[in-house]
């Protein structure tokens, strides 16, 4: 109820109590009247306009700063009226204005409208909210249609010409790409149809009483870990961003080689698909720390690659401690590459970019990967 309704509800209960008690019938017609018209707009605003909504983004995932756009349909399910409403549709943290002006029964409209994508991360959309106002706009009654749609803005991404291969070196000249050798055993599994007879490691089929088959892995492959420093001491400014876009670029970059990679986050879980991580990330409190010696004791991979923020500069000799691990350490420090890199940083590539474009441009510069 708005403060006109409100102000005329009280003025009704007024002029009927004072008609009623010192027998002024006029008075009485006047709150009468005033009650009468508190209930029709009541009446007029509480029916509910059956309406039909279906939305479509175009597309559902997009990088950032390319277009999206949603198409909005709105149908008229009623059998004979008309619906006159006013609405609007929720696009993140903005509202959008719908004209439902006249729309007659069975009859459907539909309009569009761009998406905001010049931030990463998740944009809502919907649902659509309709108001539902008397003529003398005494009450006002919001309802809201349709399902919500959201919008997965991902991180821009840049191209890389290579990717890093390891540093051990095979006897017949080429690069091994990883340092601990070529095919090893990895665990036993229960023989299936199909199995080559050559891999049944009959000693444990003997112990377990049916046939147990060797898994093996090829450590021949170079395996990328993508280390993404997402603590806010680490970052100022768009810094952040930048590192999102230099992990998506390398990440996509290892996925179109058919290179084995894995991400990892300091002060998030992670967990899912690669892009949707870099989309939903935001930046928190970790320690770097625990990462460190996590990775450490995991040995999942012969090439790490650290990204940071200016803040993360005193890190990097933390970081760097890796190097026994792992043959190969590359660092990136997005959103600041003025200042000299620590001294402690020894034995690892340090790349130093303003944003995620240049954080290429120089990756493609470094010789030996």
């Amino acid at each position: 109820m708005t403060a006109r309704g409100l102000a005329l509800l009280v003025a009704a209960g007024v002029l009927l109590a004072a008609g009623f008690r010192y027998g002024y019938p006029d008075l009485a017609l006047l709150g009468a009247a005033a009650g009468l018209a508190v209930a029709a707009a009541a009446g007029f605003a509480a029916w509910r306009p059956r309406l039909r909504v279906n939305r479509v983004a175009e597309p559902e995932r997009v990088a950032r700063g390319e277009p999206a756009r949603i198409t909005l349909t709105v149908r008229n399910g009623s059998r004979w009226r008309a619906a006159t409403l006013l609405a609007v549709d929720r696009c993140g943290p903005s509202t959008v204005p719908v004209p439902l002006l006249r729309l007659r029964p069975g009859r459907d409209t539909s309009t569009g409208y761009p998406v905001p994508t010049h931030r990463r991360g998740l944009v809502p959309v919907g649902p659509l909210a309709v108001t539902r106002r008397d003529p003398l706009g005494l009450i006002t009654l919001n309802r809201v249609y349709g399902e919500t749609v959201t919008v997965r803005v991902y991180p821009r991404i840049h191209p890389l010409r290579a990717v890093p291969a390891g540093l051990t070196r095979s006897l017949d000249g080429r690069a091994d790409r990883a340092p601990y050798g070529s095919i090893t055993f990895d665990s036993l599994r229960e023989y299936v149809p199909g199995d080559e007879l050559r891999r049944i490691h009959w000693r444990s089929s003997a112990k377990v009483g049916e046939l147990m088959v060797r898994e093996q892995v090829d450590t021949a492959e170079p395996v990328l870990v993508v280390l993404l420093d997402d603590r806010a001491s680490a970052h100022t400014g768009e810094s952040f961003e930048h590192a999102c876009e230099a992990a998506a670029s390398v990440i996509t970059a290892a996925v179109r080689e058919a290179l084995p990679v894995s991400l990892h986050l300091v002060a998030s879980p992670g967990g899912g698909a690669f892009l949707d991580v870099l989309t939903e990330v935001t930046l928190g409190d970790g320690d770097l720390g625990g990462t460190v010696r996590r990775l450490r004791a995991q040995r999942s991979g012969d090439t790490l690659v650290f990204l940071t923020g200016p803040g993360g500069r005193g890190d990097l000799g933390a970081v760097s401690g890796l190097h026994g691990t792992y043959p190969v350490v590359v660092a990136g420090l997005l959103g600041d590459r003025d200042a000299a890199p620590e001294p402690s940083a020894a034995g690892m590539i340090v790349v130093e970019a303003a944003d995620g474009a240049e954080f290429a441009t120089a990756w493609d510069g470094v010789r030996g990967w």
